[in-house]
C-alpha cells in the first residue's frame, strides 16, 4: 500500500539493442530508493511505459515480485488498449501488486468524462481488489480531470480509487477529499502541497533530485529547509525547459552509458540544449557526485 512521500517516475534502462535491460532497471531502482525516494513508479511516462512491450514488462514483473524492495514497488499502466491494460493488472495482482497509477488512454481530443468513467468501471469490475492511483496529465492522454469528476469516482469505487497523481492544472491546490492521496507531479510543487495537505510528490526529476527532495519532505515545516526548497524549485524548472525524458536521459548518461539508449521517436538532447543544461545545473550547483547505479 502506498503511503505519504517522495516518489520517483522512473527512467527505464535499454539495451543497445533497444530491448529492456531488466537488470540494470532494478538496479536504477533499488539506487533511487537508497538515495531518499520512498519508492519509484515503473512503467510511467518518465519510463516510456508507452512504447516497451508486454512481455518486457512481464518479465520485470515476475524478477521484482520477490524483490526485498517490493513494497516501495509500484506500476504504472498507460496503455490505449483496454485488453492489455487488463493483462497487465490482471498479470501484476497475480504477483501480489495491488496498487496501480492508470492513465486513460489517449485519443486526440475526444476523451470525454462519460468515457474516461467507463474505462475505470471497466478496469474495477474486472479487478475489483485493484487500488488505483488517477493519472492527470492532460498533455499526454487529452482529458483534465476536474475536481468534480475526481470525487465521482472516488465517491463511486471508495475502495479502488486511492489517490491521484496531478501533472496538470494545478488539480492538487483545488481538491479536497479525505483519506485521499494527492502527489503532485512536481518536486517544485512539493512543499506547497504539502501544506495543502497533499502525500508527497510523484515525479521524473527525483530520479536525480532524489536526496534533495527527500530532505526538503522530512524538513518541510522547518525554516532550514527554506533556501534547499528554492535550489530544488530551480533545478527542477531547468529540467522543465526540455523534454523531461531527453534530458533526463542526456543528463544520466554523463555518468553512466546505460542511459544513452531511447526508444525512438523520443531522443538525447542535441549537443547545443546538453551543454546548456550542463551550465545552468552548474550554475545552480547542483550535480551528482556519485555514479549512476544501472
Amino acid at each position: 500500500m502506498i503511503k505519504k512521500g517522495v516518489y520517483a517516475a522512473k527512467l527505464s534502462v535499454l539495451k543497445d539493442d533497444l530491448s529492456l535491460d531488466i537488470e540494470a532497471t532494478i538496479s536504477h531502482a533499488e539506487w533511487i530508493i537508497k538515495e531518499g525516494c520512498h519508492g519509484v513508479f515503473f512503467f510511467g511516462s518518465t519510463g516510456a511505459g508507452q512504447y516497451i512491450s508486454s512481455s518486457e514488462k512481464k518479465e520485470l514483473i515476475s524478477q521484482i515480485s520477490s524483490h526485498k524492495l517490493k513494497n516501495q514497488f509500484f506500476l504504472g499502466i498507460g496503455n490505449n488498449s483496454l485488453k492489455e491494460n487488463l493483462d497487465l493488472i490482471r498479470y501484476g495482482m497475480e504477483y501480489k501488486f495491488d496498487t496501480f497509477l492508470l492513465m486513460p488512454p489517449a485519443y486526440g481530443k475526444g476523451n470525454t468524462e462519460e468515457g474516461v468513467y467507463n474505462f475505470y468501471k471497466n478496469i474495477i469490475i474486472k479487478q475489483p481488489k485493484i487500488k488505483i492511483i488517477l493519472y492527470n496529465f492532460e498533455k499526454l492522454s487529452s482529458f483534465l480531470f476536474t475536481p468534480e469528476f475526481v470525487k465521482k469516482l472516488v465517491s463511486d469505487w471508495p475502495k479502488n480509487i486511492i489517490g491521484i497523481k496531478d501533472s496538470s492544472s494545478n488539480l492538487y491546490e483545488k481538491l479536497k477529499i479525505p483519506n485521499f492521496l494527492i502527489f503532485p507531479g512536481s518536486e517544485a510543487k512539493l512543499v506547497k502541497g504539502l501544506k495543502l495537505g497533499c502525500a508527497g510528490c510523484i515525479s521524473a526529476v527525483t530520479n536525480v533530485t532524489h536526496s534533495m527532495a527527500r530532505t526538503v519532505f522530512d524538513n518541510y515545516t522547518s525554516d532550514s529547509s527554506e533556501s534547499l526548497n528554492k535550489k530544488l524549485i530551480l533545478v527542477r524548472e531547468t529540467f522543465d525547459n526540455y523534454n523531461l525524458i531527453s534530458a533526463l536521459h542526456s543528463y544520466m548518461s554523463i555518468k553512466n552509458e546505460n542511459y544513452k539508449n531511447l526508444l525512438p521517436p523520443l531522443i538525447l538532447l542535441n549537443s547545443k540544449d546538453k551543454k546548456e543544461l550542463l551550465k545552468k545545473l552548474e550554475t545552480l550547483k547542483f550535480n551528482l557526485n556519485k555514479k549512476i547505479a544501472a
